[in-house]
């Protein structure tokens, strides 16, 4: 960090990096808690949440997202399937393929809606305390810290 920077740049950067590592915190203990109401592992809750946001994956795919091993997939994707959280099912146009989706069954009950809605009823709360052009700000600020992020666990992950 350049010594030139004023005393109150220096102490938000300072408040940043707190902050950053208090949101990841709160983060972690989350979906730790929320994994283990749901009796899976946090990488299986993970894995779940990758499927519910992009749709169905071939283990490949699930791979590259998650940065595990190939073998380590189909083991979290055999656990998952036996708790009924997904189901492997064969690709419509190339039927060699093995794609794996959420069980919809497990995730649109009313049970597995009301998990969530403590979290969601708050953040839509903290949404409205702010202008289009702040959540504009903070998106860009979401998005290109989760990219440097995963740019580091790259790193570290190639290194082993």
């Amino acid at each position: 960090m350049s010594s030139d920077i004023s005393d109150n740049r220096k102490n938000l950067l300072d408040a940043l990096g707190w902050a950053g590592r208090e949101s990841s915190n709160a983060a972690v203990m989350y979906h730790t808690a929320m994994s283990a109401l749901l009796g899976l592992g946090v990488t299986e809750w993970k894995a779940l949440d990758l499927l519910q946001r992009r749709g169905p994956l071939t283990a490949g795919e699930l791979s590259q997202h998650t940065g595990l091993a190939p073998a380590s997939v189909s083991g979290l994707v055999d656990r998952l399937e036996a708790k009924w959280m997904v189901r492997r099912i064969r690709d419509l146009k190339d039927r060699r393929r093995i794609i794996v989706e959420i069980n919809p069954d497990q995730f649109a009950s009313p049970e597995a809606v009301a998990v969530f809605e403590p979290l969601m009823r708050g953040l839509a709360e903290l949404y409205d305390t702010y202008t289009d052009e702040q959540l504009e700000l903070i998106l860009d600020y979401l998005t290109k810290a989760a990219a440097v992020q995963r740019e580091a666990t790259a790193i570290l992950t190639s290194s082993t």
